[in-house]
């Protein structure tokens, strides 16, 4: 099921004091994007919030779920994204606190991937460039099969 018009419409308002959030249709839902990294996602009218190993505690202290997906052969899948408290729901200001977290688990999760990322990529070589071929320089009067050219001086 989709997310109806009147509460993205909602989460856009709860999340703006947050500063500019960007949103984009996957699948069925929405991913909510802030400063270039995905933050939050819409899944049938309910908001979840990204979560990392220092956020997640404050999600389960407050007694937060799990967004869950179903998998081949009827098990679910648990993801890092919790919905907030219901009172979170509530107006832009009780949401705020809990969408900083979001957006920093995110930012610290992006910059993680991205040191994995050049740590495994090779480093360049330190060799010098490897030298063009020399081409022998054609002698005058000589053609390609070897043999001497006839002169056009004397003709």
């Amino acid at each position: 099921m989709s997310n109806s018009d009147s509460f993205v419409d909602h989460v856009t308002d709860l999340l703006s004091l947050l500063g500019p959030v960007a949103l984009r249709r996957m699948f069925s839902g929405h991913g909510l994007y802030h400063r270039g990294v995905m933050f939050a996602l819409l899944d049938d009218d309910e908001l979840f919030l990204k979560t990392d190993a220092q956020t997640r505690p404050r999600f389960l202290e407050a007694g937060c779920r799990a967004w869950v997906y179903p998998r081949t052969g009827g098990s679910f899948q648990e993801t890092s994204y919790f919905r907030p408290p219901d009172e979170a729901h509530e107006d832009a200001e009780a949401m705020l606190p809990w969408a900083r977290l979001a957006a920093e688990a995110a930012l610290r999760l992006h910059a993680e991937k991205i040191a994995r990322a050049a740590a495994r990529k090779p480093r360049a070589r330190s060799k010098a460039a490897p030298k063009a071929k020399a081409r022998q320089p054609k002698r005058a009067g000589v053609k390609a099969g070897g043999s001497p050219r006839p002169s056009r001086r004397g003709r």
